[in-house]
């Protein structure tokens, strides 16, 4: 199973859980979908967010969900062998020969960094550039992920004050029908329960996925510094695969 499938497995799983179970207690599709307990939920949740972070952040979040939901696979096996490959070529012809053959390697970041290599760059040199695209890589990856970890505080607030607004109009009439006042209380808790289920089904669960994203991104780029760095100091092919092996899970090395 990919990915993408079981992130969408979990979500439904999620929702027939939880909706599932208020139908079988009695609910009803009319009480669960009140239009006006979802606007204050959502619609909080999204004006929060546009005042903490600004419009122009707020217009990512589809993107950055999409991405959640269909991260880019790097595939790190295939990378260390493009990088064997390479280092197999500098040891037979030289640096200066493997530059047309970079773009057998998938991903910008080892191109760029064999590039400051073919360039002169020093190891130290290389290292500093390469912790400093790291570190700027973190960051904004960290700025996206808190968007959605913040809606997922947002969200249940919106709820209790969704709660507490029924509460009060509904306690204002009180006096009158008895059971219609019992059910407006009843209907008067949907809005923390769409509240508490947006967080944690939608806003967290996104999070999370992106921060998985950003760590097997920033490995990518690990694994690759690392056989750059082998390459650079002329270390023979068994020993830049066993470099970058090193880095990978011990299961994952042992099926090597």
């Amino acid at each position: 199973m990919s990915k993408k499938q079981g992130s969408f497995l979990g979500l439904i799983l999620g929702i027939v859980s939880i909706f599932g179970s208020f139908f079988l207690e009695g609910g009803s599709f009319q009480a669960l979908f009140l239009i006006p307990p979802i606007i204050i939920v959502f619609g909080g949740t999204f004006a929060a967010t546009i005042i903490g972070f600004g419009f122009d952040k707020f217009r990512q979040i589809y993107a950055l969900a999409k991405l959640a939901y269909d991260p880019r696979n790097f595939d790190i096996k295939n990378l260390i062998e493009g990088i064997v490959e390479i280092s197999m070529k500098v040891r037979k012809e030289g640096l200066l020969a493997v530059e047309k053959d970079l773009e057998q390697l998938e991903y910008k970041f080892p191109q760029k960094m064999i590039k400051f290599v073919l360039d002169g760059t020093n190891a130290e040199m290389l290292e500093i550039v390469a912790a400093t695209e790291i570190k700027a890589m973190e960051r904004r990856h960290h700025s996206n992920i808190s968007i959605f970890t913040k809606m997922g505080g947002y969200a249940p607030t919106m709820g209790i004050i969704g709660t507490v607004m029924a509460l009060i109009m509904t306690l204002a009439n009180a006096g009158e029908d008895p059971t219609l006042l019992i059910h407006n209380i009843a209907s008067a808790f949907i809005a923390t329960l769409w509240g508490i289920v947006s967080a944690n089904l939608f806003w967290l669960p996104i999070a999370d996925k992106l921060k998985l994203c950003h760590l097997e991104e920033k490995h990518m780029m690990e694994v690759s510094l690392e056989g750059v760095l082998a390459i650079q100091s002329g270390e023979i092919p068994t020993l830049v695969r066993a470099r970058m092996m090193s880095m990978l899970p011990v299961k994952d090395q042992e099926n090597q």
